[in-house]
């Protein structure tokens, strides 16, 4: 029953990242549920989001909404960034890591539900100025490592605000959690392999990539807006009961 919950989980929200770029961060607190500790949930989930993020940003660089330039410097931040998250991760109490995860979900529905879709008018644009991307990424790199907030829903609508295109930052911040995702997930992993484990990672990753793939084909059919919408209200409602229930 347990995995049948996790195919499905993964699927679904693999379909959602493919679709809008989001999501993710429902997996960690998913795992969780189901009794796992914090570093068992953030190997599984990370994982996951370097899988998502490489079929993502090809579908998007396929389309020309991904700038590889900018998503390189960023990126190179955010490693350095996700390397410390860790760190971060294994001195802090689990229940501490866990109310830092609901806190982030929290902020980030909330910010999807109250983000503007504007893409001018902006008086900063982050793609000129080298040294705050490399700030920028190592901030959220860590934020996102740290708490098990895979990476676009906290990049995104940053990159947004920022100067980037709506679409561009979808594939800019997918593209960005493969940085963050490779030492988050090897640093779980090292704190939790398992043979168990190991075979609950291949069914989640097989499912997730499926997931990923069909929502990306299936992207130019759904209304992202609506989607977003869903997805950050059920992550508030979510994030509010566990921060209630902690």
């Amino acid at each position: 029953m347990e995995w049948l919950l996790i195919l499905l989980a993964n699927l679904l929200v693999g379909a959602c990242i493919g679709i809008c770029g989001i999501a993710g961060f429902v997996l960690p607190m998913f795992y969780i549920s189901l009794g796992m500790n914090t570093a068992e949930s953030l190997a599984l989930s990370f994982s996951a989001f370097i899988l998502s993020g490489v079929i993502g940003s090809v579908e998007y660089w396929k389309n020309q909404n991904l700038d590889l330039a900018f998503g390189t410097r960023l990126g190179i931040g955010s490693l350095a960034g996700a390397l410390a998250g860790v760190r971060l991760n294994g001195i802090l109490p689990e229940e501490k890591v866990k109310l830092l995860l609901y806190l982030v979900v929290l902020l980030s529905g909330l910010s999807i539900l109250l983000r503007k879709n504007r893409e001018s008018g902006q008086k900063f644009r982050i793609r000129e100025h080298g040294i705050v991307t490399l700030l920028f990424g190592a901030v959220t790199g860590a934020v996102c490592s740290a708490s098990g907030a895979g990476g676009p829903v906290l990049v995104m609508p940053l990159l947004v605000t920022l100067g980037i295109p709506v679409r561009m930052a979808v594939g800019i911040a997918l593209y960005d959690s493969v940085f963050i995702g490779v030492p988050a997930a090897a640093g779980y992993l090292l704190r939790s392999v398992s043979e168990p484990l190991l075979v609950t990672l291949l069914i989640s990753l097989a499912a997730h990539g499926i997931g990923v793939f069909t929502g990306s084909r299936a992207a130019v059919h759904v209304n992202q807006t609506i989607l977003k919408r869903a997805v950050a209200v059920g992550s508030v409602a979510i994030a509010c009961f566990k921060l209630a229930t902690m």
